[in-house]
């Protein structure tokens, strides 16, 4: 099938879905300058994940985390939304899609204009005293670090600041409970960007009605899946948007 006429089947399945919710992986944001894990040269090539992503190392050595991890982030703070985050952002705003659940942590789809998102991996907008409780934005923890304060400590109780996203070993976030619920009563999951390998998010397309797959590998969900778009999610979704266009639909 032509990628034109997958194209025209998805925006057909998303017309007939009274209600659609979007998975998003890495793959969405690499079109954004941001590597992602798995692949060659992606980010588990360059350093140990259990070592300066783990939770646990977190908690003996924190300085692990920011001496090798932190600046393999740096990509993710300075990238910008994409076609694909854009139409998502479009298509939320023409009431064809209730939400996007994503495990990412760079904020693209709120950047973009989506306004309901799970962030199910959290986030970088901001880090939480791991004594008190207490938060700062990102761009604090950031001066501490780059005034070599490793690792950050609050100023109030002299505690460690953690980021606020998931790290091997740590629990997902009440975001990942809320999506749940909410994938409980999709009739159509789309899934852009995710080879759909890290549990438990990976089950979240099992419980929709129907599937639709974007994504340039081969996913484990694909033998479940009602369409499979090989093809990168900027061009496909842009695709999208102007197939609705011209069915002044939008």
């Amino acid at each position: 099938m032509l990628l034109q006429e997958q194209v025209a089947t998805l925006a057909d399945m998303l017309l007939n879905s009274k209600k659609t919710v979007v998975l998003t992986g890495a793959g969405i944001s690499t079109e954004s300058g941001i590597p992602d894990f798995r692949s060659p040269g992606g980010l588990w090539s360059k350093v140990d994940p259990m070592y300066a992503f783990s939770a646990e190392t977190f908690t003996h050595r924190p300085e692990a985390f920011y001496q090798a991890g932190l600046p393999h982030l740096a990509s993710i703070k300075s990238a910008r939304p994409n076609r694909a985050h854009e139409v998502l952002a479009e298509l939320e705003k023409a009431s064809l899609l209730a939400g996007v659940v994503t495990q990412n942590v760079d904020s693209l789809h709120q950047r973009a204009g989506s306004t309901k998102v799970w962030e199910v991996h959290g986030h970088l907008r901001s880090a939480t005293c791991m004594q008190c409780g207490g938060q700062i934005v990102w761009d604090h923890l950031m001066d501490k670090v780059m005034a070599s304060q490793i690792p950050p400590r609050c100023n109030d109780c002299q505690g460690i600041y953690k980021p606020d996203c998931v790290f091997f070993g740590d629990p997902l976030t009440r975001d990942f409970t809320e999506a749940t619920r909410e994938v409980a009563t999709t009739e159509l999951m789309l899934v852009i960007g995710s080879s759909l390998e890290v549990a438990p998010a990976n089950y979240l397309p099992m419980m929709a009605g129907s599937l639709a797959i974007i994504n340039l590998d081969a996913t484990v969900a694909d033998s479940k899946a009602n369409l499979i778009i090989n093809r990168r999610a900027g061009e496909t979704m842009d695709l999208l948007w102007n197939v609705l266009l011209r069915r002044h639909l939008v």
